[in-house]
């Protein structure tokens, strides 16, 4: 069988090989079957795999996640609509996103739990925050690639948020915009 990706040189860490190829054929399984509930976003999204020597690039495999990911979304919005209704679907949608809001309402340097050691600077996660309120009061655009590919330098202490609840917050908001898109 050949390679599903690319895989890193031997002296670099990537993917362990057997894990992605597994993974990726149960989910291929999953979607032409049709069983959209074996396998949900967030399943998707928090996927991880072992680090070894000459593993496939994980940028690669990351970004076939995502459009795993998107693929699934959109074939579960596909058959909720024609089943429901748009308007039974933005409704979800609506009120998803709705549980983000209370969040981005915070001040500035309060939005997540602070770091116990290091997380990410503050400054930075805000500035996100800042656009994604923005996006929900429509005075700005954002697509879930772009908070995807937020990348937040290291900070400690009282200038550091948690990585985890931020982690978790911007996934429901990719969530909410992959919906949407």
């Amino acid at each position: 069988m050949s390679d599903m990706f690319p895989r890193v040189g031997m002296l670099k860490q990537g993917y362990r090989v057997e894990q992605v190829d597994g993974y990726f054929e149960t989910a291929h399984e999953i979607y032409d079957a049709g069983e959209l509930a074996e396998m949900d976003s967030e399943g998707v999204r928090t996927v991880a795999f072992d680090i070894v020597h000459g593993g496939y690039r994980p940028d690669a495999v990351d970004a076939a996640l995502d459009r795993l990911e998107a693929a699934f979304l959109q074939r579960r919005r596909a058959e909720y609509v024609a089943t429901n209704g748009r308007k039974a679907w933005m409704d979800q949608v609506a009120q998803l996103a709705t549980t983000l809001y209370p969040r981005l309402l915070r001040p500035a340097g309060e939005r997540f739990a602070p770091a116990a050691r290091r997380g990410y600077e503050k400054e930075a996660v805000d500035a996100l925050m800042d656009r994604i309120a923005a996006y929900f009061d429509s005075d700005g655009a954002l697509t879930s690639t772009q908070v995807r590919a937020a990348v937040f330098p290291a900070a400690r202490g009282d200038k550091a948020y948690d990585e985890a609840s931020v982690d978790r917050f911007l996934a429901r908001t990719v969530e909410v915009l992959l919906s949407v898109e």
